[in-house]
């Protein structure tokens, strides 16, 4: 089983860790613009994280469908799921596209920021919200890969995606080799790029059937009923991440009366966070569908050790990422840009986010298990309930009203995390998501 998990979950951790260096060399090269930038890019990053999020309750429902369905052998079931998931991913990212364009700048300027961040935020705002599309058709052809068993064609597509990524983002940013120079824009454009070239890969393995899903589109048939269990499964996933995203747009209304340097912090250590959110993501959804696959070939017995080996390998990953940050927190500030002032807020910020590093961790393993097995909603109210009950009250009370200033959200983040877990360790004690079938 240890060997199942880590053959599964290797390619998706891997492709995760490439998301958070795209995501720390967007900053970089940010950082080079000024900290106004730095601080533009993380809440452009942030509006955009919260739209796919917000629909990664389809992908979810769609994975916990299509690996239930796998493991109890109803394969022309699967392909049913994935050619509805399709239809819903057009429709969903037309709505977002649109609504982007129009509302980019007011979404912005709602968090009180500085002129010059809201002027270079929206132009890679603006951008994004085009290539959104390419971000929901990505993540839904990966995930319906990864629950049929293939972890290793996303992989290979997120690795090439990435790498015209890096490549064209410092010439497109700057302006080197004769290119024009475009600020933010350019790495909306070099993602773009990227993605296009990813989206085609996955999909040409869908479509070949290089395991055992294989999309045929003239076998789609509008199926609305199961459109609408999809939804209804995925909601309570969905509205967990539009929750964190939504929370961490509070946070930085709540940093921005301190200053475009306070927020330039906020967003290099939200990065750094990351890390372990991106590393956990992967081992989750890795032990999500083994566990899936388990329960829909009636072997619940096997679905609690995936999740505790799940569990060691994250506590393992996170201890040693905190250790990193611990120790070298303002190498990691002066990385991104070289202004003392923001080297010193980030420091602390860096310091204070690594010691939660291991309750989110293995907090956000167990949201991606839950989700992918079909059991989103104690997730969904375990988060809202620790996001508006307690994180966010505490973050305002700490940095409004006591000496800790700005850095009492930082605090307050760690706190609602350790929390989140404990609340999560006990509903997976409880076994009450073990339930067989080959439906969710």
């Amino acid at each position: 089983m240890p060997k199942n998990l880590l053959f599964l979950a290797w390619p998706q951790v891997t492709e995760g860790l490439l998301t958070v260096v795209a995501q720390v060399a967007d900053m970089f090269w940010a950082g080079r613009l000024g900290y106004q930038a730095v601080a533009g890019l993380g809440v452009g990053q942030i509006y955009i994280l919260m739209t796919l999020t917000a629909r990664a309750g389809m992908d979810a429902a769609m994975r916990a469908m299509i690996a239930r369905a796998i493991g109890a052998r109803q394969i022309s079931h699967a392909n049913h799921v994935l050619l509805q998931a399709l239809a819903l991913t057009a429709l969903f990212s037309l709505f977002i596209a649109v609504t982007g364009i129009a509302l980019s700048e007011q979404m912005l300027r709602v968090l009180g920021l500085g002129d010059e961040v809201v002027r270079q935020a929206n132009a890679y705002m603006q951008i994004m919200f085009i290539a959104i599309g390419g971000f929901f058709f990505q993540s839904m052809s990966a995930g319906a890969l990864q629950a049929a068993g293939d972890s290793l064609t996303p992989l290979k597509a997120e690795t090439v995606a990435r790498i015209i990524h890096f490549v064209l983002s410092p010439l497109l940013v700057l302006g080197l080799f004769g290119m024009p120079e475009l600020g933010l824009a350019g790495i909306s454009l070099a993602m773009l790029a990227g993605r296009s070239v990813g989206i085609s890969m996955n999909f040409f393995a869908l479509f070949r059937g290089h395991t055992r899903l294989r999309l045929d589109i003239r076998e789609f048939r509008p199926d609305v009923p199961l459109m609408g269990r999809m939804l209804k499964i995925g909601l309570p996933a969905s509205v967990t991440g539009a929750q964190r995203g939504i929370s961490q747009l509070v946070l930085v209304a709540m940093v921005a009366p301190f200053g475009d340097g306070a927020v330039a912090a906020f967003a290099v250590a939200r990065r750094v966070e990351t890390m372990a959110n991106q590393t956990s993501v992967g081992i989750g959804k890795a032990a999500g569908a083994l566990a899936a696959q388990n329960l829909g070939a009636g072997n619940a017995d096997r679905a609690m050790p995936t999740v505790k080996c799940a569990i060691a390998y994250m506590a393992i990953v996170g201890g040693i990422l905190c250790t990193f940050f611990f120790l070298f927190p303002g190498k990691v500030a002066a990385f991104f840009h070289s202004d003392a002032q923001f080297i010193d807020a980030a420091t602390t910020w860096i310091l204070i986010v690594a010691l939660g590093f291991l309750p989110l961790s293995v907090g956000y393993v167990l949201d991606h298990v839950f989700n992918t097995v079909g059991k989103p909603t104690i997730p969904m109210l375990v988060t809202v309930a620790t996001l508006w009950g307690i994180e966010i009250p505490l973050s305002y009370v700490l940095s409004h009203h006591t000496p800790l200033a700005q850095y009492g959200l930082p605090w307050a983040l760690v706190i609602g995390s350790t929390i989140r877990l404990v609340i999560l360790a006990a509903y997976l004690r409880n076994g009450k998501w073990r339930r067989v079938g080959a439906t969710v």
